[in-house]
């Protein structure tokens, strides 16, 4: 797709998707403006700057805005917001940056999204298909935007996390393979709380594929096989299933791989192995290749990354879990006596569905909150000690206190993290230090 100079595109927003979109519309010949009602980081004014690119910050020029061609929206932006609203009722096209990205490359696209796991399958479909020897690029709602990456080089193979967000204003876009991990209650303030919108969004990313595309999905999930019907993709349809796994094998149609050697741990993430060993399979590449490419998987920070080994005890940094599906997962993985790290901005949680593995594995709670009173009334009786603590670094002298040999110290929150910390990764890197910290101090003993 080559621009007409006479066009005019408006791209809403100066994040990562916006700047990315910026600089391959203006690289392909297109008046281009960036419009952002915040503040532009520096390093994409820089970037914006560099490339000729005019933009605004801190406002929106409605008159201008409104005298678009087309408008390439953020993720960030909801489609209620007034200015988008607008547009609309002035009948400017609106697409989101996923979909504007995917109109200059004709090449292998393969989409993933869901509520859970997105960044963990990502990150490891990659990897296979990048061990496995295909010269592919990662993108989308991790690293660099899809958009970013088509205007540096359009590569042979793309693997791209996508979010319900960035799969809302899609008319072509196309992945030859796509998955749906999950579909789990999550963003539902942006879905008027209907939780049939949220669905639909997701299922945005079949929408457009064809018979000789593949679809993967959770055979086990009733948000995504249950509603195969309404959406009827026209893919090939793959089910993946928890029957594939036998403790830390899979079996994948004639093959079968092992987890036990990786960083891989819990049924969650023998889940999501399958989904990326599905799709390297479906690529071609031969099974030694993907155990090779498993084996050498590391997986993304704050995602049950293990931290640690002091004492015996081994020390795992979850940050990333900030809603109580995610906590599900990681306590369903743990087999030893647990001392769970918990709190933050609680986002009206229900913890019942964690009440079994908190009595089945959990010795002691450390609550690392600025207000922990919700946790302590939920969950005394069913664990022998909860602790409050206010900083990472307190939080992980008390589980030392606590912790023997043989067990684990978890961080998985269930939380946000903006009571204490900058973010959920500041919460993860202040419990890695502090833990790496005490490994430190053991190891002069």
């Amino acid at each position: 797709m080559s621009g007409n100079p006479s066009t005019f595109i408006v791209v809403l927003g100066a994040g990562e998707s916006g700047v990315g979109a910026a600089i391959l519309a203006k690289q392909s010949g297109y008046q281009t403006f960036v419009s952002d009602r915040g503040q532009v980081k520096p390093n994409y004014k820089a970037e914006l700057e560099q490339h000729g690119i005019p933009y605004e910050e801190g406002q929106h020029d409605q008159p201008k805005i409104l005298t678009a061609s087309l408008v390439v929206k953020s993720p960030g932006i909801p489609d209620t917001a007034p200015l988008l609203v607008a547009i609309y009722e002035k009948g400017i096209p609106v697409i989101s940056e996923i979909e504007f990205a995917a109109r200059f490359t004709r090449n292998f696209i393969v989409g993933i999204t869901g509520s859970n796991g997105k960044t963990t399958t990502t990150k490891l479909t990659y990897h296979l298909l990048h061990t496995g020897g295909l010269d592919v690029a990662m993108g989308g709602n991790v690293g660099k935007s899809f958009a970013r990456i088509v205007a540096e080089r359009d590569y042979p193979y793309y693997v791209l996390e996508l979010s319900s967000f960035q799969l809302e204003n899609i008319e072509q876009f196309r992945p030859d393979i796509a998955m749906i991990l999950n579909i789990t209650p999550d963003h539902l303030d942006r879905y008027n709380y209907v939780m049939d919108n949220y669905i639909g969004a997701k299922f945005n990313i079949v929408r457009n594929q064809r018979p000789e595309d593949l679809f993967l999905y959770n055979n086990e999930d009733p948000n995504v096989a249950g509603k195969l019907t309404t959406y009827n993709p026209q893919s090939r349809l793959k089910a993946i299933s928890v029957n594939s796994v036998q403790g830390e094998r899979l079996k994948v149609g004639d093959h079968e791989f092992d987890l036990a050697p990786t960083a891989l741990k819990g049924l969650h993430n023998s889940m999501n192995a399958l989904f990326a060993i599905e799709t390297a399979l479906a690529l071609g590449i031969d099974a030694a290749a993907i155990q090779n490419g498993l084996n050498t998987f590391g997986n993304a920070p704050h995602r049950l990354e293990k931290v640690a080994v002091i004492a015996g005890a081994i020390y795992y940094n979850d940050s990333k879990a900030t809603n109580v599906d995610s906590v599900y997962y990681a306590l369903q993985a743990m087999t030893a006596p647990t001392i769970w790290i918990v709190g933050g901005t609680d986002k009206g949680n229900d913890y019942a569905p964690l009440f079994e593995f908190v009595k089945q594995k959990v010795k002691a709670i450390v609550c690392l909150g600025a207000d922990n009173h919700k946790l302590i009334e939920v969950f005394t009786g069913m664990t022998p000690q909860i602790i409050e603590t206010r900083s990472a670094q307190a939080a992980v002298d008390a589980a030392a206190e606590l912790a023997v040999s043989g067990d684990v110290v978890l961080l998985s929150p269930a939380c946000a993290s903006f009571d204490l910390f900058k973010n959920y990764e500041d919460r993860g890197d202040q419990f890695r230090a502090a833990v790496l910290e005490l490994e430190q101090t053991q190891l002069k003993k």
